[in-house]
């Protein structure tokens, strides 16, 4: 298989993520890889490409944080969260509503959910019509892609299309666990984790 290069605004790309296929493409942090969310099939293909172990859920990207109140109950400290950092560079770790695809929450006690800056890419998730199941675009113990040639050294062949384009931070988001009321810094990237911190107690920034 060559793996072709398309732009954002190729109607391909959609067809390739309805169809369970793995789609790579850029966001405003690092090169993602992903597939629609609520297909075990597609979720095989992503842990298989990824070369990840099964047993860990992947992030919930969702095309806008409207979309959130699908997955996860929001109490008022998440909310503050969400009304000021997503979009954004960030993914909160929250606990999962009941009844969600057992590949999605994989009974995990969280999930990571994120909506992302690049408003190509939430355009993407909107035309698909269905939040996707979205991890950095690289093999497991390797260093994400930042670019459309960075994405083709690790998954030229393996891929039917890659989304043409570079990151734009190049730093991966933060990631934070936000449960009851703890709130614990898992990785931090864009944002600081200071910042998450004040909104997280109603404080201003």
């Amino acid at each position: 298989m060559k793996t072709k290069l398309c732009d954002f605004s190729d109607p391909e790309i959609i067809d390739i993520i309805r169809n369970e296929e793995v789609l790579a493409f850029p966001t405003e942090t690092v090169f993602g890889l992903g597939v629609i969310y609520d297909s075990k099939e597609a979720f095989e293909r992503l842990v298989q490409i990824k070369q990840r172990r099964p047993d860990k859920p992947f992030t919930i990207m969702l095309a806008s944080s409207k979309d959130i109140d699908r997955f996860v109950d929001l109490t008022e400290e998440q909310n503050r969260l969400v009304k000021t950092f997503m979009p954004g560079e960030i993914t909160l770790l929250m606990k999962p509503k009941t009844g969600l695809y057992e590949w999605v929450t994989l009974n995990q006690p969280t999930i990571g959910i994120r909506v992302s800056a690049s408003q190509n890419v939430c355009d993407m998730i909107a035309r698909v019509g269905k939040p996707m199941l979205v991890t950095s675009c690289n093999k497991s113990g390797k260093n994400p892609a930042l670019s459309h040639k960075d994405a083709l050294k690790q998954f030229d062949g393996e891929l039917k299309i890659v989304v043409k384009g570079k990151s734009v931070s190049k730093v991966a988001s933060t990631i934070v666990l936000c449960v009851d009321e703890k709130l614990k810094l898992i990785r931090e990237g864009g944002i600081p984790f200071d910042k998450i911190e004040k909104v997280w107690k109603g404080e201003s920034l």
